[in-house]
């Protein structure tokens, strides 16, 4: 882990009795919790590691935290525009807003739109907040270059490239932003060391600049030379 003593900034992230469970339809409606009174906060320039056992709810916490599950109580505030807003009871379009302009999301699948080239993807978050063409591509070019992603290939549409390729892809469309916040899950799982490094790198550099970031990674030497604490998830309580 990295300093836990430095100064951070106000809180980014605000968890507060986060509840969420699923019912299985095709099991006679049994509920399944799975979160159960999380509550947390992350300030600016702290990387938190979500920890716990298999089945904690780990990937269904970084999923609430992005709003695509909605929890059955409690509140996720998220700092947008210096304000801290609930995403459990915001509107869509301000969901929305939020994720364009506040909140970035690395999973561990890549999103594409088929036929467009790499480098459009890639550049297409900042041209659609307004910065120029040539300045987006030259941000979209230079943090390819830094993942090691041929220049040959910058024009071709990378659902045909390899797994780690595509990852790499996948990282470049969020880090290409300067989120204040930033939501990992296992970004690091398909690299090889030398692209491991280079992503540790990134996500580093985005903390120092005052990204709060949350993130799950099961590389052990990765969580420690990100993350600035841990959150520890337990598995909720089997329902009545």
């Amino acid at each position: 882990m990295t300093d836990n003593n430095q100064n951070h900034g106000q809180d980014m992230i605000r968890v507060e009795s986060l509840m969420k469970s699923f019912t299985l339809h095709n099991q006679g409606g049994v509920t399944l919790p799975v979160l159960e009174d999380v509550s947390f906060t992350v300030a600016q320039g702290e990387c938190v590691i979500l920890a716990g056992q298999s089945g904690a709810g780990k990937s269904t916490l970084l999923r609430s935290l992005y709003a695509n599950y909605l929890p059955q109580s409690g509140q996720v505030l998220i700092r947008h525009d210096g304000e801290l807003v609930d995403l459990v009871s915001a509107a869509p379009h301000v969901v929305l807003d939020i994720r364009a302009r506040t909140l970035g999301y690395v999973s561990q699948f890549l999103r594409v739109i088929p036929r467009v080239g790499t480098l459009d993807l890639v550049a297409d978050s900042l041209l659609a907040r307004g910065i120029n063409e040539v300045a987006a591509r030259e941000k979209a070019a230079t943090l390819l270059s830094r993942l090691r992603i041929p220049e040959s290939l910058w024009s071709l549409p990378p659902a045909t490239f390899s797994g780690g390729e595509q990852q790499r892809v996948n990282i470049a469309m969020t880090l290409v932003q300067d989120y204040p916040v930033l939501l990992l899950d296992e970004p690091t799982a398909s690299l090889d060391a030398e692209n491991r490094q280079t992503v540790v790198d990134l996500i580093n550099e985005a903390r120092q600049n005052g990204s709060a970031i949350v993130g799950i990674f099961h590389d052990q030497a990765v969580r420690e030379a990100v993350g600035t604490r841990t959150y520890e998830l337990q598995p909720a309580r089997s329902a009545a």
